[in-house]
């Protein structure tokens, strides 16, 4: 069996009384999309922030092609492979597209932002940037201002942003939060053709986006893992439906069974 390209292993974090994660242990496989679903308070988002490096554990450990990670702070993970679809923290407004993932390209590549007014026109800083964009749909959008792009376009943006530093993982913290069914529609066929080139965490709501893109599921509740499997699988996992997907599902499944 191939090794996991990220291991996860009794990770563990505690705000006051409350247990964000308790004991985690999972792996990622390389090239596939791993969804982590759970109720809201499950340590999802806090679960992405332990991967990112943006939080630190205080049990387990987390190591990435074999090499142990817990204590790298983010931009060391950033440059082993590792990266957030917002890790940049916001979007430049008054720059346009091509700006803001250019502005990436050269932040991982170490340049010094002191100089980026003439190195962001740079063709070694704009091809990877217009590759980016390509891949996530907005070649089109390159030379449109961030404030004049969608909410929709924003989230591209920032998955486009995420690429630019050439990931092998990407961390997806809720891509769908807050996109109409359009744009919906679009992120999912978007991350569909990224899949297979880089590997995913996804942390979603939504249930068929969920369905339509991961090859496995990890379930969290409380910051505990109750299942971890094929979608098939954890759809059909009593405890699951019970904690997750809803006591109405498997009623009403008994009902017409």
């Amino acid at each position: 069996m191939t090794e996991p390209l990220l291991q996860v292993t009794g990770l563990s974090k505690r705000f006051g009384g409350v247990v964000a994660a308790d004991a985690v242990t999972l792996d990622i496989a390389p090239g596939e999309c791993h969804a982590v679903i759970g109720p809201n308070g499950a340590g999802k988002t806090t679960l992405i922030g332990l991967l990112a490096g943006e939080l630190a554990p205080q049990g387990g450990n987390i190591s990435f092609e074999g090499r142990d990670i817990t204590a790298l702070p983010v931009h060391h993970r950033s440059q082993l492979g590792l990266a957030r679809s917002f890790q940049i923290t916001s979007l430049f407004a008054d720059f346009t597209a091509l700006d803001n993932v250019a502005l990436a390209v050269q932040a991982h590549a170490g340049h010094s932002f002191r100089f980026w007014q003439d190195a962001y026109r740079e063709g070694a800083l704009r091809e990877p940037a217009r590759e980016a964009l390509d891949r996530v749909g907005l070649a089109a959008r390159a030379d449109t201002r961030v404030d004049k792009l969608s909410h929709g376009e924003h989230r591209q943006l920032e998955i486009a942003v995420a690429l630019a530093t050439k990931p092998r993982l990407l961390l997806l913290d809720e891509p769908m939060a807050g996109l109409g069914l359009d744009e919906s529609a679009r992120m999912i066929a978007m991350l569909r053709q990224l899949k297979g080139s880089l590997t995913m965490v996804l942390v979603e709501h939504d249930m068929e986006t969920v369905f339509a893109l991961a090859d496995r599921i990890t379930v969290l509740v409380y910051g505990r893992v109750i299942a971890s499997g094929d979608p098939a699988a954890v759809r059909a996992d009593a405890a699951v439906r019970e904690a997750y997907l809803g006591e109405q599902d498997a009623r009403q499944d008994r009902h017409h069974g």
